[in-house]
């Protein structure tokens, strides 16, 4: 699913850089190189095609979608729901919401790096520092100090003066684990109204002798009718749009 959505939105990107008139073909036949532009051409293509493989795994460690899909599959434990909603629209409630909040940031990442390099005004090592740039500082936004601390004493490395020196290799498993961190924790917030309709419920059963009765059969609709009074998807969504800094 994640897969196929990379590849449909890579294919329109790369429409759209190249031209529709002006698709690039690749060619993988080894042969001389004439023109400086035609090699700039190849090593585009070859990015876009790196890209491609490495989109899924981008999404997980630089992107808000962790978060966004944890607390939704949490949501859905805690609802004592197994198969609704379904994965699929788990998945894609969790993409549109990590390209709407990531919509700024890959956006300046575009004008001020990929742009540019497209249009050959800086060089490659401009690009990719100026278009990563934005993503740094998400991440560097919402990561633990004690989390990118743990991964400097492992490497044995010394603490950055700033921002600036922050390596990514090191920012990235730090976010990770610090999104993963934010995310139970908010897990925990949304489990604990329902786990209080679960308990009242399995009292009041036991105490008038229902005990054959399971407790899931008259807690659901009512975590159901709660969940839909409290306008839960207003508020979840709502407040996991705010939690990212």
């Amino acid at each position: 699913m994640i897969r196929t959505i990379f590849i449909f939105a890579s294919l329109l990107l790369t429409s759209s850089l190249f031209g529709a008139d002006a698709a690039p073909m690749i060619n993988l036949s080894i042969a001389a190189v004439d023109e400086p532009a035609q090699f700039v051409k190849t090593i585009n293509i070859a990015i876009i095609l790196m890209l491609f493989v490495l989109a899924p795994t981008l999404l997980l460690m630089a992107t808000s979608f962790t978060r966004l899909i944890i607390v939704f599959s949490l949501l859905r434990q805690a609802m004592g729901l197994q198969q609704s909603p379904p994965n699929q629209i788990i998945i894609s409630l969790s993409l549109i919401l990590t390209f709407f909040i990531m919509q700024p940031y890959g956006q300046k990442a575009w004008n001020e790096g990929i742009k540019p390099y497209m249009d050959e005004k800086i060089t490659y090592e401009v690009a990719f520092e100026k278009g990563t740039e934005p993503f740094k500082d998400f991440m560097i936004k919402n990561t633990r100090e004690s989390d990118l601390a743990l991964f400097y004493r492992i490497k044995k490395e010394e603490n950055p003066k700033n921002i600036e020196d922050v390596q990514l290799t090191l920012l990235m498993p730090a976010f990770v684990i610090s999104e993963l961190r934010t995310a139970f924790e908010i897990g925990f917030l949304v489990f604990l109204p329902f786990l209080v309709i679960d308990i009242i419920v399995a009292s009041i059963l036991m105490s008038l002798g229902m005990m054959m009765l399971p407790p899931v059969m008259i807690s659901l609709p009512i975590k159901l009718i709660f969940f839909i009074i409290i306008d839960g998807w207003f508020v979840i969504i709502g407040n996991l749009a705010q939690s990212f800094k």
